[in-house]
């Protein structure tokens, strides 16, 4: 079974990452590596981001597969924030719920005569050995409320209404997400790549 390392120590986004891939590949990320750091994201893009990522996590696994993202919430209102600086938004030290508070908050200041639209973005990386092989991306849009609804999902995913649905990313079941999600998008269009690889 072909081996491919997440370049996170996010249990949820991996867990993603291996149910949208299926049970042909065998998912690891840097809690099975512990031995591996990626260099500081300094990009003021997502793939710049996930290049860096990607790239640095390589060299700490050699001849293996690695796959890294970058990905945020652009919200039209904000000027595209939080964006790059989503998992930060609130602080360096911020945890998704001090995000959502300042995205509530920010969102909160505005006039909403319409609703307040925006998209996840993701950008996905594959490297091996310190080289760039593939870059997809990914999006989603959707619009956002100001209060959360639903526990499901991680991130800003109770706050944020797909486009077609009624109902958030913290309330869809996890398969609905897999299929429609921003970065299931960026992977969709990985596989392609990752099955010549393979």
């Amino acid at each position: 079974m072909p081996q491919l390392v997440f370049a996170t120590s996010n249990a949820h986004k991996t867990e993603e990452v291996a149910a949208i891939l299926g049970e042909g590949w065998q998912v690891e990320d840097l809690r099975a590596h512990p031995g591996v750091t990626l260099d500081e994201e300094t990009g003021d893009t997502f793939e710049a981001n996930a290049i860096i990522k990607a790239v640095s996590g390589s060299r700490g696994v050699p001849g293996l597969l690695v796959l890294a993202d970058d990905s945020g919430l652009e919200v039209d209102a904000l000027e595209g924030a939080p964006g790059v600086r989503s998992a930060r938004y609130a602080g360096e030290t911020a945890n998704a719920a001090d995000n959502r508070a300042k995205l509530k908050a920010e969102l909160g200041k505005l006039p909403q005569t319409t609703p307040f639209t925006g998209r996840f973005r993701c950008c996905m990386v594959l490297a091996r050995d310190g080289e760039v092989l593939h870059i997809t991306h990914g999006s989603v849009e959707g619009c956002l409320l100001t209060e959360e609804v639903g526990a499901g999902g991680f991130g800003y995913d109770a706050l944020f209404i797909p486009d077609g649905f009624m109902e958030t990313f913290g309330v869809l079941p996890s398969e609905t997400k897999n299929e429609l999600s921003h970065r299931a998008r960026a992977l969709a269009a990985m596989k392609e790549q990752l099955a010549s690889l393979a």
